[in-house]
């Protein structure tokens, strides 16, 4: 029943605010319009048709709220006085009474708010569809007073969250049962993905461990800040973190006034993401421009500030290697490569003809290439790949929903900043190092000195081993010495790794050498 209500709201707040309107003008049909107007009747909709569209969305709830900061940050989608009045759902969706955020951090510490923090400003300073924002001072450990911003959860939000889950899970169960496409596109396993995100983004601890975590990969980079979180502060409810001073990513007039390079900028978002994705399998998934900033202090100068890490995603080695093989098979146009990882990886039906799926993937991808990111949408090539894909029953990953959602984000932020960038080749030198560290000595070293403990401990018993099996005792010690006979042979395959690569790399600087002396002999 109360998904019912829901979707009855959802369906009142859609003709309330007219966005049916804006589906049926958008078919350019007249008699289509003449419905349009005719629907109007009896509805006050004297409000411009983005602002309608930011209302209804800011209406329905926090996801609602989420998928318009999706759409506002593709620009290239839509026309702008929607993508203007989208953008503000990224931080600035209407606050709610603070009276009640200091009700919630009373309860949280059980203790009034001037006994928590050293000064508390009431007034929030940005408000998004979990949560909101407000400065403060606390005292820490070693008594320092310390400037902090507080993210206060919004209350009821578990709730409405629940209700619209429980919506999306029952239509995703009638595409499953009345679309062809259902099985494969999985719907009840994207909105599972989905729900496990949300629902993580209610608990205020887990985004501090994300932020911590980002903090620690991030290190050393030099390319983006993450803030100081204060565990003595926080709680499930309550988040307390280093105040952060930046301007705002989307505000690139600002940014360029103030002598911050742009093109770099753009660059540089490259490579974190694919430094997030691929070397830590760990990565910022809600990046729009309202959680990313840009430190203009002058020992950061230049450097993003990364907001918000309520949803993130994670990858496993296996995805990790698969995405890479697949990317940097992409960027050399090898599309052959890109077919047979589909096969092999069980994305596609093992009977699939290679050089069908070949030329597919050829016939969408080639038309982008050698192309500044102006003149390309990933959005349309990942339109034609869904239609290329529903050809050969590609199946669809759950696990990368998420970074294909933060992919179309950091077009959509590249694209903003410097519509010149080169994204293939501004990503593939990084990739093919990636792969060589991933696959190269510097992997068989690793992976050698990670077994080096257990290599310790079973080699001291081989002969002991040996010794029992000879004496026909295999039914004691069987099961050991099958382990290390398998961790035996694993330790052969990469010593031989070792040598072939020492040996290759030898031959290497010989034949340097020689050519060398052919040249200067002649």
């Amino acid at each position: 029943m109360s998904r019912f209500f829901r979707g009855f709201t959802i369906v009142w707040t859609c003709l309330r605010y007219g966005l049916d309107e804006l589906v049926l003008n958008s078919f350019q049909n007249p008699v289509l319009s003449r419905i349009a107007r005719f629907t109007n009747f009896g509805r006050k909709l004297d409000a411009p048709r983005g602002q309608r569209l930011r209302e209804a969305l800011e209406s329905l709830g926090p996801i609602f709220v989420k998928f318009g900061q999706v759409l506002s940050t593709r620009r290239d989608l839509m026309p702008p006085d929607i993508a203007d009045e989208l953008a503000l759902l990224q931080d600035r969706v209407p606050p709610f009474d603070p009276n009640v955020a200091v009700e919630t951090i009373e309860r949280a510490f059980r203790k009034p708010v001037d006994q928590v923090f050293e000064s508390f400003d009431r007034v929030p300073v940005a408000s998004a569809s979990i949560a909101q924002v407000h400065f403060a001072v606390i005292r820490d450990r070693d008594g320092v007073t310390r400037d902090v911003a507080v993210k206060v959860l919004r209350p009821g939000m578990l709730n409405v969250i629940d209700k619209d889950i429980a919506l999306m899970r029952m239509m995703a169960g009638w595409v499953e049962k009345l679309s062809s496409d259902g099985k494969r596109l999985k719907p009840m396993q994207v909105v599972a993905e989905f729900d496990n995100y949300l629902h993580d983004e209610l608990d205020l601890i887990k985004e501090a461990a994300n932020a911590a975590q980002l903090r620690r990969n991030m290190d050393g980079l030099d390319l983006v800040e993450i803030p100081e979180i204060f565990w003595d502060f926080c709680h499930p409810q309550v988040l307390v973190m280093q105040r952060m001073t930046g301007v705002p990513i989307n505000q690139v007039e600002k940014l360029r006034d103030a002598g911050v390079d742009i093109p770099k900028l753009a660059r540089d978002g490259v490579t974190i993401f694919f430094t997030q994705v691929f070397r830590d399998g760990f990565f910022h998934a809600d990046m729009h421009p309202g959680n990313i900033q840009v430190s203009l202090e002058p020992e950061t100068f230049g450097r993003y500030i990364s907001l918000d890490f309520g949803i993130v995603g994670s990858l496993t080695e296996f995805d990790k290697e698969y995405l890479a093989q697949n990317f940097t098979a992409f960027f050399r146009r090898d599309y052959k490569r890109v077919a047979e990882l589909h096969i092999e990886s069980g994305w596609v039906p093992a009977t699939t003809r290679v050089n069908e799926l070949e030329s597919a993937i050829r016939s969408v991808c080639e038309p982008y290439f050698d192309r500044p990111l102006k003149e390309i949408s990933l959005g349309m090539v990942l339109l034609r790949l869904f239609q290329t894909s529903r050809r050969f029953q590609v199946e669809i990953q759950p696990q990368l929903v998420l970074l294909q959602k933060t992919l179309l984000n950091i077009e959509g932020l590249g694209r903003q900043l410097d519509p010149e960038l080169d994204l293939w080749s501004t990503a593939k030198p990084f990739l093919e190092k990636w792969m060589l560290d991933q696959m190269g000595p510097k992997r068989v070293w690793r992976e050698l000195v990670a077994q080096a403990p257990l290599y310790a401990k079973l080699l001291p018993q081989l002969p002991r081993l040996m010794h029992d099996y000879l004496q026909q005792k295999p039914k004691d010690y069987g099961g050991e010495l099958q382990d290390l006979l398998a961790e035996q042979k694993r330790t052969n395959r990469l010593l031989q790794r070792i040598v072939y690569g020492g040996v290759g790399f030898v031959l290497g600087l010989l034949v340097m050498q020689i050519l060398m002396r052919w040249r200067h002999f002649y």
